[in-house]
């Protein structure tokens, strides 16, 4: 059995109202990266992000609570929902996080690729977004329980989707600190499916 699927061109599409907001995010995110590439994090200030994005300090704080919040804020959880949500309802769980996670990836990856690894280095150099990272991908958790429950009838509050969801969570940051330390070297759509072969079948043999 597969699940509903629906298109891009099936999906609401957002109205004037939300798209000036997604234009106001989407600056002031800009803005943040290049003065955060030009003199550092913690040179930047809000009021700085704000004139580079030609708003107001206010209008920052009304879109993103904290700088922090400007960093790892993205607009993947929603695609990659929606990707779970849709994907065929006999398929592994494995299989399914393989294809959602690289379906988001190959879509930041496209889009932005240099935020995508300005923010990874970040998650390992500042300690302040390391902590708001953390505390998003719990949120992001919560997510990906509600969307594995739909599909397996489990209880979404019950521990054993508690600890599964936050093991997949806790595995994508420690994919997405290695990715920052070893230089971006790998691609990391091949890190996150060495990091579900760890959730899926455990740890390698090691050599005595």
């Amino acid at each position: 059995m597969t699940a509903a699927r629906t298109t891009p061109a099936d999906r609401p599409q957002p109205g004037l109202r939300e798209r000036k907001k997604i234009k106001t995010r989407r600056a002031i995110r800009t803005a943040t990266y290049a003065l955060i590439e030009e003199q550092g994090y913690d040179a930047t200030t809000i009021e700085q992000i704000a004139e580079r994005a030609e708003v107001s300090p206010s209008t920052v704080f009304r879109y993103f609570p904290t700088k922090e919040d400007i960093v790892i804020t993205d607009e993947w959880d929603p695609v990659m929902m929606q990707e779970l949500r849709t994907r065929p309802l006999e398929e592994s769980w494995a299989d399914t996080l393989r294809h959602v996670m690289r379906t988001a990836l190959d879509l930041s990856l496209a889009e932005e690729p240099e935020v995508t690894r300005l923010r990874t280095r970040l998650g390992v150099e500042v300690p302040a977004v390391r902590a708001r990272m953390m505390e998003s991908m719990a949120a992001t958790g919560r997510l990906l329980r509600e969307a594995l429950a739909e599909r397996s009838g489990l209880d979404p509050d019950g521990l054993e989707l508690r600890v599964f969801a936050m093991s997949v969570m806790g595995g994508l940051m420690e994919v997405s600190h290695y990715w920052a330390e070893t230089g971006h070297r790998d691609d990391i759509r091949d890190l996150v499916d060495r990091a579900l072969d760890v959730l899926e079948v455990g740890l390698p043999t090691g050599t005595p």
